[in-house]
């Protein structure tokens, strides 16, 4: 039989006995007050975080509402009491109970109850966002156990669903009483969080104030965190706008991904007053997908031989050494820097994997797989004599300096941006297209527009990240599944379909041990990285934080997560006099 826990690992045990004091990672005499300011790119028009509909700023959900049990950022996937004070589960996970705390409150002072978790997980489950609708599928059926016990019964496919379940957000069901769910609105929910929505105007900033009767303050998982008396987003155009908040002091910090910028252009006033501060915080999670992004639905791209041409293109060598002084490396598969990205060839346990699905993968999916080198010069001649012999293979033929397919119809595409942070790297990537006869219409659009066209898959390149965990789990059908081919909203936005993407996400969340989870996601990286989906830009295994001087964090205690939600602004605190 289950017994009651004070948290639940991924795999094998939480590292924090159940009388932890505090997380490792914080610092437990940070003093309360002050402000933080983020500038934020793009607008708002909503403040239902949980449904399809409308634009949400991300603090909606981050600050207000809260989960069952909350993350510990310094382990790769371990849960601990928070709204619940245990948890019990089966070995086999084909069900998990949670027991609620007694001592649980919303922010008006009414308590937690098993009806209001019962509710906000169905409501979610069926009229949600897809990230919850995908995880209900796997819940059978849902009880009240106890005066403040609920079970969750489960098809037991997934041993990650418990965890998943664990963080599902609960809100309280009588403050939705006679309201529809699913419509975006502009009315404050409540919530049992450490923060409560403060004042707003729509589109152009949100604060979010501390609630000083926060029940769960003393919790070993809070202590530490929480400290500011609020938390502020003051929204902009385009990142341009951002910087130039951040260095006018509108806003408390920037998260710098230029590395020669970080070098060469941090010598603005503030910064020499010292009233700046640039930080380096390190972590150890996987590099995750930043680049540009061949969305496999559009006739341009569903040809891989067409992806492998483009991805010879892109001189990554030249525009890396042009944009960031070469500096950082480039990324090389999914899970790079971790134990979690393939190397070499194939393991014994890879294979057994990828074997049914070999005659529909690429013939390098088993190989010591690199991505093309470039040269420290535009020309590039061998990649590009490279890309123009797949392009031919693929049917698409220069005449008179034009790229066309066998209906003459000339290979024209466009790239779609919602800021202009990568259109150097694009306008670089353009030149060289050129020389293959093949057009890049580049079109800047506002953040409404580009999410609008983003949730409907209405493009043929865009710019994006995927970061990406040390345990990855559910959350990669939303990024890779099948079902996001046509399914609107979802994450995939390459338009993946493949059976080994989907068969290798069932094998991680099957996976009974340590060693069959990392083959498995090995195995994801390498159908990933082998189908050609993206171009990878650059990586680095730090983030640079310029922040104002007031602002501190525990330098000492980095998690392994580091920079990671969690950890800014949850752990920070102010010094302001």
């Amino acid at each position: 039989m289950a017994e009651p826990q004070h948290g639940i690992a991924m795999y094998g045990e939480p590292a924090l006995p159940p009388d932890f004091a505090h997380l490792p990672y914080v610092n437990p005499e940070a003093p309360h007050g002050g402000i933080i300011v983020e500038g934020a790119r793009g607008s708002f028009d909503s403040l239902n975080p949980f449904i399809q509909k409308g634009s949400a700023p991300y603090g909606a959900r981050a600050h207000v509402a809260e989960s069952l049990l909350g993350r510990s950022y310094d382990e790769p996937f371990t849960l601990y009491g928070l709204l619940a004070e245990s948890v019990e589960v089966a070995e086999d996970r084909t069900w998990v109970e949670f027991h609620l705390n007694p001592a649980a409150r919303f922010s008006d002072g009414t308590p937690v109850t098993v009806e209001d978790v019962l509710w906000s997980f169905e409501v979610m489950g069926e009229q949600g966002h897809a990230r919850y609708r995908a995880a209900w599928d796997g819940v059978v059926s849902s009880e009240q156990t106890g005066e403040r016990s609920v079970r969750f019964n489960l098809t037991g496919e997934s041993r990650e669903l418990p965890l998943i379940l664990g963080l599902r957000p609960v809100l309280k069901k009588a403050d939705w009483d006679g309201l529809d769910f699913t419509e975006s609105s502009l009315r404050p929910f409540i919530g049992s969080g450490p923060y409560t929505i403060g004042e707003f105007d729509t589109g152009r900033f949100i604060q979010f104030d501390r609630d000083p009767d926060y029940w769960g303050a003393d919790l070993g998982f809070n202590v530490g965190r929480h400290n500011l008396d609020a938390i502020r987003y003051e929204f902009f155009g385009d990142e341009e706008a951002v910087w130039q908040a951040f260095t006018s002091g509108e806003t408390s910090y920037y998260v710098e991904y230029d590395e020669a910028k970080w070098v060469e252009q941090y010598d603005f006033p503030a910064v020499e007053r010292g009233e700046i501060v640039q930080s380096e915080v390190t972590h150890e999670r996987p590099a995750g997908m930043s680049g540009l992004v061949f969305n496999t639905r559009s006739p341009f791209f569903s040809d891989i031989r067409v992806r492998d041409a483009l991805l010879h293109a892109f001189n990554f060598e030249f525009i890396n050494q042009r944009l960031n002084a070469g500096v950082p490396g480039r990324i090389q598969s999914y899970f790079d820097n971790s134990l979690l990205g393939f190397e070499g060839e194939a393991g014994p346990r890879e294979v057994a994997l990828l074997t049914p699905f070999l005659d529909d993968l690429p013939p390098d999916v088993l190989s010591d797989y690199s991505l093309p080198v470039g040269t420290d010069d535009l020309r590039n001649r061998r990649n590009l004599r490279t890309a123009q012999n797949l392009l031919e293979q693929a049917g698409w033929m220069l005449q008179d300096g034009i790229l066309r397919n066998a209906e003459g119809q000339p290979f024209v595409f466009e790239m779609l941006l919602s800021s202009s942070a990568n259109e150097a790297v694009t306008g670089i990537f353009a030149e060289a297209l050129q020389r293959l006869g093949i057009t890049m219409e580049l079109s800047l659009v506002d953040s409404a527009q580009y999410t609008e066209r983003l949730n409907t898959y209405d493009y043929d390149m865009i710019a994006h990240t995927w970061g990406l965990s040390l345990s990855p789990g559910t959350e990669q059908f939303n990024y890779w599944g099948s079902d996001g081919l046509r399914e609107e909203g979802t994450r995939n936005y390459a338009g993946i379909d493949s059976p080994a993407v989907d068969a290798m996400i069932d094998a991680i969340l099957a996976s009974d041990g340590r060693e069959d989870f990392v083959s498995a996601v090995r195995a994801l990286d390498r159908v990933l990285t082998t189908g050609r989906y993206a171009i990878p830009f650059w990586y680095s295994p730090l983030v640079r934080v310029a922040h104002k001087a007031e602002l501190h964090y525990p330098a000492d205690n980095l998690p392994i997560y580091g920079y990671w939600i969690g950890f800014m602004p949850d752990v920070w605190w102010s010094e302001a006099e």
